[in-house]
């Protein structure tokens, strides 16, 4: 049995995803924090590709409750692990950072950079006993060039890039791989009240990309065939930003 977790897998770019991966054959554990329905959704569109997959409901920025979860998945899956981790989960709090209160900054850095360390720390362990692994970590275009109005959002994305970067080289003798993919404008919640119009004059390829393309990204990533891609970012962004 083969097992992924998507964190934030409810909806977006994290439901893409995890479909993609049930195509390839992995039992999804899909992470979310509250919508249940939602996640439930995508459970059910998981389950018609024909694999299985479960819910785990905890706050990637709460390390106890992250900590919690993932054992007690552990303790009823003996000898299990899980082979591909997809860092997924992340929100918006957008502000000019004169004017940005406190519990902004801390909410986006920690639900991104504490996150990221709260889920990923403990699963490493048991991909380099098992010698593989496939990390992966949905970055921004922010991370990459910094958006007027995001720099915590700027920030939180920037550490996931070098995140990504220095993790690869610790564990790239374990066959564990670390990449990270950087989405432009996509189609999802996360860019609801942007003037999409304006913004598609902008980018090349003139439209906002879907989460399926950026779903078939992180899809190849975990393959066998990207065994010797690691340390990267890849962008996807119609070719607004390289």
């Amino acid at each position: 049995m083969k097992y992924a977790l998507v964190t934030g897998g409810s909806r977006g770019i994290g439901r893409a995803v995890s479909i993609k991966l049930a195509r390839m054959g992995y039992q999804v554990l899909i992470n979310y924090v509250n919508n249940t329905t939602e996640a439930e959704k995508t459970l059910q569109q998981v389950q018609r590709t024909g694999q299985d997959g479960e819910l785990l409901k905890f706050d990637v920025s709460n390390g106890q409750q992250t900590r919690q979860a993932l054992k007690t998945w552990q303790n009823t899956h003996p000898g299990e692990y899980i082979e591909v981790l997809v860092n997924n989960a992340g929100i918006r709090r957008d502000n000019l950072l004169a004017l940005m209160p406190e519990e902004d900054w801390n909410h986006v850095l920690d639900t991104t950079l504490k996150g990221f360390y709260h889920v990923t720390q403990p699963l490493l362990q048991p991909m380099i006993v098992h010698k593989s692994g496939r990390i992966i970590n949905i970055a921004s275009i922010s991370g990459l060039k910094g958006t007027q109005g995001q720099t915590n959002y700027s920030a939180a994305k920037g550490g996931i890039i070098a995140a990504t970067k220095a993790l690869a080289q610790e564990v790239a003798r374990k066959n564990i791989t670390v990449n990270a993919v950087a989405p432009g404008y996509i189609l999802t919640d996360m860019v609801e009240g942007l003037d999409e119009a304006t913004l598609k004059k902008t980018i090349p390829a003139n439209r906002f990309g879907t989460p399926g393309e950026v779903a078939e990204l992180v899809g190849f990533l975990a393959s066998p065939e990207a065994a010797y891609i690691t340390g990267n970012v890849i962008s996807i962004n119609g070719g607004l930003y390289t």
